[in-house]
């Protein structure tokens, strides 16, 4: 591995290419949150619409990360994410010129397909080109980037919104994107210049069959599925109308406290990437961390769904920043494999967390407008969707605390 380590000043230049990318990765993920009242007032869009809208993004995330595993092992970051951007191009160009519903669904999770690599390429590059110590802090590092997209998908955008409307904002991200693909190709090392003897000796062993049926990867299915996913579906959706519907904010107040949300995130990540590598040396270090951290959220989102109306921003930042611990497991499951089977192995748990925001997030929009069809208020309808998300999370911790006794 030594070999193929970056030079410290070309390391730096690759962490920020890869991070502007998945900068608007994650700006595009979480910006429905901000989007929802002109989107459902322009289009006319139930709670279910606007689950499925907003997950439309991680469905098509979600649809590539498979072959998405076998690519970048092959091919490497560079080709990979540059080419899946172009997708993204015309899925942000699309969602600005869309008419109606499927038109933006459809963009939607043209979006999700396009930036799929922007966090698995980088991931799949660090471990050949960062030394292993630093690995850990550039993945942190990079949870530090994806909380900087999500703030600029806040008040930035609510400010932009009344000059320039949401389709000239997608516009101009049409615009950025274009940059991040000519910067992926300039300056990205190519793959085939860095070959690495453990990747050849071993490709021909390295299956996804060795993925699902490793015994850590199986008790992180269902925290994959439902903890993480359903942190990503209330942090990218579902945290913005519940201050609207449930908190009584209006949506320039949504989207403060979204930037109080995804401010203090970040700043949590920063710090996190900092101690993350003297307290998860390994996987068990990561397992130990896992177990003690995660009943945090937990806690915080009871204490939500308990208030009710008297949960806003504050309270949804506590949940945030308290689930952090959750961010553990993606390395650990990198720590768990051969070389070989990095891209698989990543890419494999990446589908769980994307499949689970999908679901959850859409299932929230069910139960919501189910619930109010039978009469029931609109505060206790979001208390419904979110209690689906303890309980399922709940369960899900408890099936890998059985796993890892």
């Amino acid at each position: 591995m030594e070999n193929y380590i970056l030079p410290k000043k070309q390391a730096i230049i690759v962490f920020f290419v890869f991070a502007f990318g998945y900068f608007l990765s994650c700006l595009l993920r979480a910006i429905t949150a901000t989007l929802s009242p002109v989107l459902t007032s322009e289009f006319n869009l139930l709670a279910a619409d606007l689950g499925l809208l907003a997950g439309g993004y991680f469905l098509g995330f979600a649809c590539m990360q498979i072959p998405l595993g076998y690519l970048l092992d092959k091919y490497g970051p560079k080709k990979i994410v540059s080419s899946f951007l172009l997708i993204a191009l015309v899925g942000t160009g699309s969602f600005a010129l869309a008419e109606s519903f499927s038109g933006l669904l459809i963009s939607r999770i043209l979006i999700g397909v396009g930036v799929s690599a922007c966090l698995m390429a980088p991931l799949t590059g660090y471990r050949v080109w960062y030394a292993e110590n630093q690995q850990q802090r550039a993945n942190s590092w990079m949870l530090m980037i994806a909380s900087l997209g999500f703030l600029s998908s806040t008040l930035p955008v609510q400010l932009l919104l009344p000059s320039f409307g949401w389709r000239w904002i997608f516009g101009g991200i049409t615009i950025l994107i274009s940059i991040s693909i000519i910067l992926m190709l300039v300056l990205i090392p190519k793959w085939n210049l860095i070959k690495n003897k453990e990747l050849e000796e071993s490709s021909e062993t390295g299956t996804l069959s060795e993925v699902w049926k490793n015994r850590f990867f199986i008790s992180v299915i269902p925290m994959g599925l439902f903890n993480y996913g359903g942190l990503m579906a209330i942090q990218t959706l579902w945290a913005g109308p519940w201050m609207i519907k449930v908190s009584g904010y209006t949506p320039e107040e949504s989207a403060k406290g979204l930037f109080m949300i995804y401010f203090f995130m970040l700043i949590s990540f920063l710090i996190w990437g900092y101690f993350v590598p003297k307290i998860s040396k390994n996987i068990n270090d990561a397992i130990k961390l896992l177990k003690i951290g995660t009943p945090l959220s937990l806690i915080v989102l009871g204490l939500i769904i308990y208030l009710g109306p008297d949960a806003g921003a504050i309270h949804w930042t506590l949940f945030v920043v308290s689930a952090i611990f959750l961010s553990l497991s993606q390395p650990a499951v990198g720590m768990a494999f051969r070389l070989s089977n990095a891209g698989k192995a990543l890419t494999s748990f990446n589908l769980l967390l994307f499949v689970g925001a999908f679901f959850v997030q859409w299932m929230m929009g069910i139960i919501i407008d189910l619930s109010m069809n039978f009469n029931f208020s609109e505060v206790i309808s979001f208390k419904f969707a979110m209690s689906f998300v303890f309980i399922s999370s709940l369960f899900s911790y408890l099936y890998f605390l059985a796993k890892n006794n």
